[in-house]
């Protein structure tokens, strides 16, 4: 079983993503005193440990929405055997998931078609191009 960090202490890259953020030049000051004065390693360690402390201060409304809304928390991969599986019973799925969602590279769109009816990802989705287009309407 893969461990979430590495020795290092940084997240390993297939479990990130990257993101853009604007921040006004007087925050963008703020932090960069922060990490000269020796808070923080670097801005993004500044900005990872921000996002934290207020995921934190919502925990509970995000763990009740998670059960609500009937999400699977983490990551949930889709690969070739467990799609025709489903298709050999007749069945489809819907993919609802905060985290990492993943359909293996052997998957056709055509096996995608027919047996996923419907993904809502909250986080990341990774599948190859042709998989994402052809579920485009399906995805929530």
């Amino acid at each position: 079983m893969a461990k979430d960090t590495p020795a290092a202490g940084r997240p390993e890259p297939e479990k990130t993503e990257k993101i853009t953020v604007n921040l006004g030049i007087v925050d963008l000051g703020e932090i960069d005193l922060l990490v000269q004065e020796g808070f923080y390693a670097n801005r993004t360690d500044f900005i990872r440990s921000a996002i934290r402390a207020q995921l934190a201060t919502r925990a509970t409304a995000v763990q009740q929405t998670v059960v609500r809304r009937t999400l699977q928390l983490g990551n949930h991969h889709l690969s070739r055997a467990d799609l025709e599986a489903l298709q050999a019973a007749g069945e489809m799925t819907e993919v609802r998931v905060l985290g990492l969602a993943s359909i293996a590279d052997d998957v056709t769109p055509e096996l995608a078609l027919a047996t996923i009816a419907s993904i809502e990802v909250l986080g990341a989705f990774r599948a190859s191009a042709a998989v994402k287009a052809a579920l485009r309407s399906r995805i929530l």
